[in-house]
């Protein structure tokens, strides 16, 4: 679990195809003392698990599924990655809730600046735009953003100078790729409003719909 807040900006030292797998190896930017192989790393918004590593670099395995769904297969060396280590109990949750579980990829489509801020286009595919509102939290590479504004097939989002200076979203260019994973919440209540195929007394599914609610005392 991640909350988006981007710790710093590592940099791919290695890449290595195994079959339609990939290993990565990625050098941080600050020191690894506290990771153990197993743990956790959000990598440009991928949640993926420690192999190996050393006090300043670490390796982990890729599955073609991620390679699909996101663009680390893309990734070559000397390109910058997002990076956050996994959200301790005790940690503020100054973002949002972050799996790492990319839903797919977004294009940029504009980088404008704003003032002392920037505001990016993001054209995505009308599937991922159903999960996603107004003033709602979203993940671009990993980072923890507010949405703006929101139509069918693309979202925009305000990128302040901390953000800008911490992550490297501000050195992608239209057309480039970002990964996007949008809120989980929306995700839980799509599956509880509409769970066909489940019998009527089939407790915990059958789905939610205006009959139900007034057959309990709602609505009326």
């Amino acid at each position: 679990m991640f909350t988006g807040l981007v710790e710093g900006v590592g940099t791919v030292e290695g890449v290595h195809a195994t079959g339609r797998d990939m290993v990565l190896t990625i050098k941080a930017p600050f020191l690894l003392n506290e990771c153990r192989v197993g743990d956790s790393i959000c990598v440009d918004g991928v949640c993926l698990t420690v192999t190996d590593l050393s006090t300043s670099a670490f390796m982990v395995d890729v599955s073609q599924e991620t390679l699909l769904r996101s663009t680390l297969g893309s990734l070559a060396i000397g390109d910058p990655v997002n990076l956050e280590r996994a959200v301790r109990l005790t940690d503020r949750m100054g973002g949002h809730l972050v799996l790492g579980h990319v839903d797919g990829t977004g294009k940029i489509q504009k980088v404008e600046p704003k003032g002392r801020s920037w505001l990016i286009r993001v054209m995505i595919d009308t599937g991922l735009a159903r999960y996603i509102i107004e003033k709602g939290s979203i993940a671009v590479d990993g980072i923890s953003l507010t949405v703006n504004r929101c139509e069918r097939n693309f979202f925009e989002v305000n990128i302040i100078p901390q953000t800008g200076r911490e992550t490297k979203l501000l050195r992608k260019r239209p057309g480039d790729l970002v990964n996007i994973e949008t809120d989980m919440i929306g995700k839980y209540v799509e599956k509880l409003l509409k769970d066909p195929g489940r019998p009527e007394g089939d407790p915990g599914t059958g789905g939610i719909d205006r009959e139900f609610l007034l057959r309990h005392g709602y609505g009326e």
